[in-house]
């Protein structure tokens, strides 16, 4: 199977480590070496950093998104998780140890995880809340910022979506570290969301 992706994914674009090191990633029924990829550092965590702070600042694209805009590429990253599911399933199995059927599983509950958020993504509301005379109190939901995600090795795909959906729906930027024992499919959903033009 070709791998198509083992370099670290900052600001839409694909980056040797900083340090030039890589690591192995293996097969784990077999035990057998998949494939060398790019080991982030420090120095890479930093650019990653200077790339989300410009991807958030109130004037670039993204801050510009109306909230239905960012459900529609929600709802094209989950059309492309369903497109590609023969590969990531194949890629999840050799990666992970799961059998096929549990990673065509994963792949289309990834993408119906995407679907769900974006159904959110213009749902999300203030309140005013009665607090008497001469007090006006309201809600108003904003993004946060940066969003820092760490991804376990169990269900690299799902639990990818799981946090990169909600972050991404309610208009904040990601950052995130895929386990070092399964970064296959989250590498080949960079690519994805590079195709969808997420990444501004």
């Amino acid at each position: 199977m070709e791998i198509k992706y083992t370099q670290i994914f900052i600001n839409n674009e694909w980056h040797k480590a900083a340090n030039g090191k890589t690591f192995p990633v293996f097969n784990p029924c077999t035990g057998e070496e998949i494939c060398q990829v790019e080991e982030g550092t420090k120095a890479d965590i930093d650019k990653a950093v200077e790339a989300a702070k410009k991807a958030f600042d109130f004037k670039s694209p993204w801050r510009k998104y109306e909230p239905a805009e960012r459900g529609n590429l929600l709802r094209k990253l989950a059309d492309l998780l369903r497109r590609d599911v023969d590969y990531l399933s194949k890629l999840e199995t050799l990666n992970g140890g799961k059998v096929m059927t549990d990673s065509v599983g994963e792949v289309f509950a990834s993408a119906a995880c995407l679907d769900y958020y974006a159904g959110w993504v213009d749902k999300i509301a203030g309140e005013t809340l009665p607090s008497g005379p001469g007090i006006f109190t309201y809600t108003r939901h904003e993004p946060v910022g940066i969003c820092g995600q760490i991804i376990p090795w169990n269900f690299p795909l799902f639990m990818l979506v799981m946090k990169l959906g909600p972050a991404l729906t309610c208009g904040n930027v990601v950052i995130l570290k895929p386990a070092e024992q399964t970064p296959l499919t989250a590498l080949y959903c960079a690519s994805l969301i590079k195709e969808v033009v997420f990444n501004i």
